[in-house]
């Protein structure tokens, strides 16, 4: 059976530099799978490989698509198994890396049966969420879907109206859907690295890497999506940091108050990955702090034994 790795965990965690390790210990391809970093323009600002590290071994998926674009689970999927077969046909080790866990257990797991959505009803989706704002719309969500806002924060205006999509165009919710069996099971075996690290190191990594994104170039990448007039919903539009120093640089409020605003915000997605990947994501082998080279070898062993005797 074709055998693949899957690095996974929160932000800030450690987890791109553990797969490019493996990658240049196992002839490996490191295929993305963060829901930020397929976008172009913006590599500092979600934290994208350097392409100093794209150099050491082969990347994909990164910064593919232009920020203009849509990105599902299912899009994703799509490009992520066709990369996958690439790399098995060149004789290399498919290892998925990113903070996305549904991109994660779409590829895993399959996807749910859900039709197609109509164009029209998308768009009538968006208008009202534009019109009601997030927490009214997250409650009007609510009584029509119970399960899936009590899993979606307000905030995360895309997956609420992508729930509302659904029950409007299938008259079902979206979680009812996701209780069917999954279709487009992947045959392959997966080998599941999550590194979850104690919050507080977690928030005050997520804290020091945005301060340095700014002096790397983060408000240049921002103004250069700014200057393209995308449409604010789109989510390229809302990667962490975007929204908090887009107002920078409109003049709504200072360089300082930006930074602590987007620190935040990333420590408030970081919670929630951490959260998810504990309680989500079935997992080989848990790294209960931030990744250091030190840990390398430990975690090495495991897979090496996976990939002799399938074996976790």
């Amino acid at each position: 059976m074709k055998k693949a790795i899957t690095v996974a965990g929160p932000t800030a965690s450690g987890k791109s530099a553990l797969a490019l390790s493996l990658a240049e210990k196992l002839n490996g391809v490191v295929i993305n799978a963060d829901s930020m970093q397929v976008y172009s323009t913006l590599r500092i600002v979600t934290a994208r490989p350097s392409e100093e590290d794209e150099a050491r071994a082969p990347h994909r998926l990164y910064g593919v698509l232009h920020p203009s674009e849509l990105c599902s689970a299912g899009r994703w999927r799509s490009l992520a198994v066709a990369a996958m077969e690439e790399a098995w046909a060149d004789g290399k080790l498919p290892i998925l890396c990113g903070g996305t866990g549904l991109y994660i257990r779409s590829l895993i797991q399959g996807l749910s049966p859900i039709p197609d959505i109509p164009d029209a009803v998308r768009a009538e989706a968006r208008a009202l969420f534009e019109q009601m704002g997030n927490d009214a719309f997250h409650a009007l969500l609510a009584t029509k879907d119970p399960v899936i806002a009590e899993r979606l924060h307000p905030g995360n205006s895309q997956r609420l109206v992508r729930a509302w999509e659904v029950v409007q165009a299938t008259g079902r919710p979206l979680s009812d859907w996701q209780d069917e069996p999954a279709e487009g099971v992947l045959d392959a075996a997966f080998y599941t690295v999550a590194i979850t690290p104690e919050r507080q190191a977690l928030y005050e990594g997520c804290d020091r890497r945005f301060r340095l994104m700014i002096e790397q170039g983060a408000l240049d990448e921002v103004e250069a999506i700014l200057a393209m007039n995308l449409d604010p919903a789109l989510p390229a539009m809302k990667a962490l940091g975007v929204p908090e120093l887009g107002a920078y640089l409109q003049g709504t409020c200072s360089l300082d108050e930006a930074i602590a605003r987007a620190q935040q915000t990333t420590r408030n997605y970081a919670k929630r990955q951490l959260t998810w990947f504990r309680h989500q994501l079935n997992t080989d082998f848990c790294l209960a702090t931030q990744f250091s080279e030190s840990f390398f070898e430990e975690i090495f062993s495991k897979i090496r034994q996976f990939l002799l005797t399938g074996d976790s």
